[in-house]
């Protein structure tokens, strides 16, 4: 209430990246032992154990500033990134709005950040107490028909910091990405890496974009399966512009981008439970997309996610949003019946 009340008429009155680097560096300098982490809800999946299901997406702390005090926050679990190969400022200047009336965000950063050597470097010093997710794309310099080398690379310089690699192939903000997504190019790319993580042995999951149709996600899915990919990210930023509250002028003044935010809510749960049908629920997912409670995140756990993620609910609820979804999915597990999470993935797919 104190953040939604007094700081965020604040924040929200400056330029929203402003505003975003002025919390994200507050946030860097408060020491984690002064912040609490629940640890309610605990899941285990691919390998790794996590002490509640509720992370942060990739796209909130690129560069790994502010890690151990994000971490400390309530998450079960933090994305990194997403980080490339080379250094790269991402796309001009503004390239983040804020469309309040719809508690969504556009944005078309371009995956800005250090390069993943810097990322490497600073997050070896300063390594969260957490489980830690890496996303990695491809660099803009780098032409499509060489992606490959390009993700190789990061994954290199990353996999030893990492619990799990995310492999970004649907950011609709750096050109020609989401051509990726195709099933021979995916297959491809996710071989190559499969191939170099031989000797580590990290979990690989693949974010995928909200705009596919049934046809890509089929084709996506008999790929990742027959890779033994271990899980699904569902989903990324959405280049439509649907059913948004916003004055249609101003949303088209903020020009291209991803669209993030409660807009994206029944789109990614769509996609969530239609993944969950394809792959017989054999394949962990992870829900991203519009979660702002914990009755957002479990729509997402009923439609097959096992795990959920947020950025733009940190960005409207505050820092207090993992503590809330936590608290209030024990009430809602304990109201539905079930004796943990396990139980509940998926229980509203038929």
């Amino acid at each position: 209430m104190v953040y939604r009340t007094f700081v965020r008429p604040i924040l929200f009155r400056l330029p929203p990246e402003t505003a975003h680097e002025l919390a994200l560096h507050s946030l860097s300098l408060i020491p984690p032992r002064l912040i609490s982490r629940p640890f309610l809800n605990p899941i285990s999946r691919f390998g790794l154990s996590f002490p509640n299901p509720v992370g942060l997406a990739a796209g909130f702390d690129k560069n790994g500033i502010a890690l151990q005090s994000l971490a400390a926050l309530g998450f079960g679990f933090i994305e990194a990134g997403t980080v490339t190969y080379h250094p790269q400022p991402g796309n001009p200047r503004p390239r983040l709005f804020r469309l309040s009336k719809d508690q969504a965000l556009i944005n078309r950063a371009g995956f800005n950040n250090n390069g993943a050597a810097a990322f490497a470097k600073r997050v070896e010093q300063h390594r969260p107490n957490c489980v830690l997710g890496v996303s990695i794309g491809k660099s803009k310099i780098t032409p499509l028909d060489r992606a490959i080398d390009d993700y190789v690379a990061s994954f290199e310089l990353v996999h030893s910091l990492a619990d799990y690699i995310a492999v970004n192939v649907s950011s609709p903000n750096t050109p020609q990405l989401r051509d990726l997504q195709q099933s021979e190019q995916l297959a491809s790319l996710l071989a190559a890496l499969q191939s170099r993580n031989t000797d580590f042995k990290k979990p690989i999951l693949v974010k995928l974009s909200p705009d596919l149709t049934r046809a890509e996600m089929e084709s996506i899915v008999e790929v990742i399966d027959r890779l033994q990919i271990d899980g699904i990210i569902a989903t990324n930023t959405t280049v439509s512009r649907d059913s948004l509250q916003t004055d249609p002028k101003r949303v088209a003044a903020c020009g291209e981008g991803g669209l993030s935010g409660k807009p994206l809510k029944h789109r990614s749960t769509q996609m969530i439970a239609d993944l969950y049908r394809l792959t017989r629920g054999r394949i962990p997912l992870i829900g991203v997309g519009g979660i702002f409670t914990a009755e957002d995140a479990w729509e997402k756990i009923c439609a097959g996610a096992s795990l959920v993620q947020l950025y733009t609910g940190l960005i409207y609820q505050g820092p207090g949003i993992a503590h809330e979804i936590n608290e209030g999915l024990s009430r809602i597990l304990a109201r539905e019946g079930f004796a943990n999470l396990d139980e509940a993935v998926g229980c509203h797919v038929t």
